[in-house]
């Protein structure tokens, strides 16, 4: 009897223990930055800024809604150099740089914006050139915040920067911004430990245990 009443007790409760996780999920809405490793696309450990490509390299970015770099979405599309540069003939004192640029899904885009096409460049560019000074070459106009971090590639999108929003796409701190493209990939992780539990699971699981014991003293005393 005592068992039975538990089991049940806990089990209505799963469904707010639950609930207190996802209360605490966010993301950021923002440009990422990615580099071609052979057939498979890596996150950029730099930002476009400070990147200098070689003559041959695939770069790439993408504009999506993540909590960290984790579960950051990549380019999607095609991503082959000879593809790309195939009409970019070779030029002495110049690289070619292949990018591929994904404006993401209309889920990701700010409210009242729809993502554009995606598409791909062969930017020809100084041979020191960055990688923030060959996208400007072939998809302005482009918007940084004060801190640098990327905000729109082509204009897109028209306003904001790396804001913090929900996990279903909707602003839950417009006026917050990621203030760099780091704290945009860290953000998620450094408040709350990385992987582990956050302070709102913690905090419902230590209720369903008082709240658990409560119920077994109840019944006890009943019977």
């Amino acid at each position: 009897m005592i068992r039975r009443a538990t089991v049940l007790f806990l089990a209505a409760l799963l469904p707010l223990l639950a609930g207190a996780g996802q209360a605490q999920a966010a993301g950021y809405r923002y440009w990422s930055f990615w580099e071609r490793d052979g057939s498979a696309w890596t996150y950029a450990t730099v930002g476009p800024s400070l990147s200098r490509p070689a003559d041959g390299d695939v770069q790439g970015f993408r504009f999506s809604v993540s909590e960290d770099s984790g579960d950051a979405a990549k380019p999607r599309g095609a991503a082959g150099f000879d593809t790309i540069c195939a009409k970019t003939p070779a030029k002495d004192g110049t690289k070619r740089v292949a990018l591929v640029i994904d404006f993401g899904t209309p889920g990701d885009a700010p409210s009242g914006e729809k993502p554009p096409a995606g598409r791909t460049a062969c930017a020809q560019v100084a041979e020191d050139a960055t990688t923030a000074e060959a996208l400007a070459s072939v998809a302005k106009p482009l918007r940084y915040d004060s801190s640098a971090l990327l905000c729109a590639i082509a204009g897109y999108p028209a306003k904001g920067c790396g804001e913090q929003v929900a996990t279903d796409g909707k602003d839950s701190s417009p006026t917050e911004t990621a203030g760099t493209a780091e704290t945009a990939e860290t953000a998620g992780s450094a408040e709350d430990g990385g992987s582990g539990p956050s302070v709102g699971l913690i905090a419902g699981a230590a209720v369903v245990v008082v709240l658990g014991a409560a119920a077994v003293w109840q019944v006890r005393r009943r019977a």
